[in-house]
């Protein structure tokens, strides 16, 4: 069998489409390569679609956190608190195990025990709680300076909150908020070792991995494979924020903006 053909059979075959056997034997590097790129397909699905919905709940966690009323304090505080204090490994068990429990009892809940819904909620709500104690901190760092001076030309409400404090949080908070998401799209590695079954093999990335890893007992060449996809990846995530980065500082002097820089995290 040759690369291109290899290519057109597993190339999307984490998604439904293409040979759903997977390779039994005489395993080539070609088909390694393929199958962790084509499960690499969910790590972007569940790292993006998490990414983007929990920026707008991680925004309302921040400004809940700052309101003087605790009706809208204490439950932005205790979000963050158990969903930063709790291992997200945990946080995938006791999810999958709570929306087993609701499955056949609520038909609503029938949906949630799939890897695309429930582990999607699961990262959405982890993510929103990190990102929301990074845009609190953001707020907390906002010049007072700023808000006096917005409110001396009669800049208040929301007008302010839109035009002032909002793009000032972004601006403080994109180096912190960039290594979040970096770290959220790592994460969706433990989708498929957390409870969430992979449906007739369809996995992500570390999954196909790990396949190959298992049936050829010698994990230095697919976990390389992998390493590298999630360099890409990263390197890819970099680069759009940075662009983000400029966009929020486009109206500082050149010499006062601070450059993205890619700094890992190896400790949450």
């Amino acid at each position: 069998m040759s690369c291109l053909v290899t290519i057109q059979d597993y190339a999307l075959r984490s998604i439904g489409f293409g040979e759903r056997l997977l390779p039994r034997s005489d395993f080539t590097l070609c088909q390694q390569v393929t199958l962790i790129g084509s499960g690499m397909i969910w790590n972007v699905y569940f790292g993006a679609i998490a990414l983007a919905t929990g920026f707008v709940l991680a925004v309302a966690l921040a400004m809940g956190k700052t309101a003087r009323t605790a009706f809208l304090r204490k439950p932005a505080e205790w979000t963050i608190f158990v969903f930063r204090g709790s291992p997200l490994f945990i946080q995938f068990f006791f999810a999958y195990f709570l929306f087993l429990s609701l499955k056949g009892q609520i038909a609503f809940f029938d949906p949630f025990t799939a890897a695309w819904l429930g582990a999607l909620i699961v990262l959405f709500l982890n993510t929103a709680a990190y990102s929301g104690e990074i845009f609190y901190g953001a707020l907390r760092s906002i010049p007072r300076g700023d808000m006096e001076a917005a409110e001396a030309y009669g800049i208040t409400g929301f007008t302010k909150f839109r035009r002032i404090t909002f793009p000032t949080m972004l601006r403080l908070a994109w180096p912190a908020y960039t290594n979040e998401a970096i770290f959220l799209f790592h994460a969706t590695t433990l989708v498929y070792f957390s409870g969430f079954p992979a449906w007739q093999q369809q996995g992500d990335a570390l999954y196909y991995a790990k396949y190959f890893a298992d049936k050829t007992f010698n994990p230095f060449v697919p976990y390389p494979i992998l390493a590298g996809y999630f360099i890409l990846l990263t390197l890819a995530i970099v680069g759009i924020f940075s662009l983000a980065s400029k966009r929020l500082n486009r109206h500082l002097p050149r010499a006062a903006q601070r450059r993205l820089r890619f700094r890992p995290n190896f400790l949450r």
